[in-house]
C-alpha cells in the first residue's frame, strides 16, 4: 500500500476513521450527500460491532459528522469508551446538490453532461447546488488536520462518510483527485492514519473483520 510518512511520529495524532453504518439508501445505491438518512437495522448492528472492536482502545475524543447516519454510528463507541463526543459539520459528506435522492442510472439520464464530469472526477465540477470535488477535498483534509492538531500524541476517532474517507486516503497516499479509486471504503470499516507535521500517512485501511458475522459484505462507497 503506498503511503507518505509523517515526520516526528512521537507527536503524531493517531486517527481511527470510520464510515457510518449502512442505510437503506446505501443498500439500493441512492445518492445521499447532505440528505439526512438514518441507519437501517444492519447499520445499527454495524455500529455496535465497531464499538466492540475498539473496546480496548482509548480515545481523547470522538468526532462525528452532524448527519444522523454518522452520529448514530458514533453513539455506541462513545457509550463504551467514555470519550467526549464532538459534532462537527465539516465532517459531512460532499454536497451533491440535485443528484441527491437519485441513483446513478437516474442521474445519467437526467443530467448526462453533469454526470460525465462527476464520473470523470473533474476537480472543478460540482453538481447544481453542490460542492466541487476540489473544494470538498480541501474541506475534508483541512478539518482532519485541525482536529488532529488538538490532540498531539493522542488518539481520536472520526466517524464520517465515504467521500470524506476517500479524500483522507488520497491525501495520505498521494493519489490525485482525478485518479479512479482502487481502494475500498466500506460501511463501518475501521481505517487508521497518522497526522503529524502537516501530513497524513496510512497505517491500516478497510478493516472489516469485526463485521465477519454479517449476512452480506459491507456496502462499498458508491452512493455516499
Amino acid at each position: 500500500m503506498p503511503a507518505r510518512h509523517c515526520e516526528g511520529h512521537a507527536a503524531a495524532t493517531r486517527i481511527v476513521a470510520i464510515r457510518h453504518g449502512e442505510t437503506d439508501w446505501n443498500a439500493i445505491a441512492r445518492i445521499q450527500g447532505h440528505t439526512d438518512i438514518a441507519l437501517n437495522a444492519r447499520g445499527r448492528w454495524q455500529a455496535q460491532q465497531v464499538a466492540l472492536a475498539l473496546a480496548d482502545e482509548a480515545f481523547a475524543a470522538v468526532y462525528t459528522s452532524d448527519l444522523v447516519r454518522a452520529a448514530d454510528t458514533a453513539a455506541p463507541l462513545v457509550a463504551r469508551s467514555g470519550a467526549p463526543l464532538h459534532v462537527h459539520v465539516g465532517l459531512r459528506e460532499r454536497s451533491l446538490g440535485v443528484f441527491e435522492g437519485f441513483d446513478i442510472d437516474q442521474v445519467l439520464r437526467r443530467w448526462p453532461e453533469q454526470a460525465l464530469a462527476w464520473r470523470q472526477r473533474d476537480p472543478d465540477f460540482g453538481p447544481q447546488g453542490g460542492e466541487t470535488l476540489r473544494d470538498f477535498y480541501a474541506r475534508c483534509v483541512g478539518v482532519l488536520h485541525a482536529l488532529a492538531a488538538r490532540h498531539p500524541g493522542g488518539q481520536i476517532a472520526v466517524v464520517t462518510h465515504g467521500g470524506v474517507l476517500d479524500s483522507y486516503y488520497r491525501a495520505a497516499a498521494g493519489v490525485e483527485l482525478r485518479a479512479p479509486r482502487t481502494w475500498r471504503v466500506a460501511n463501518a470499516a475501521i481505517n487508521r492514519l497518522l497526522a503529524a507535521g502537516g501530513a497524513l500517512s496510512l497505517v491500516g485501511w478497510a478493516d472489516d473483520a469485526h463485521l465477519a458475522a454479517a449476512e452480506q459484505p459491507a456496502c462499498d462507497e458508491r452512493a455516499a
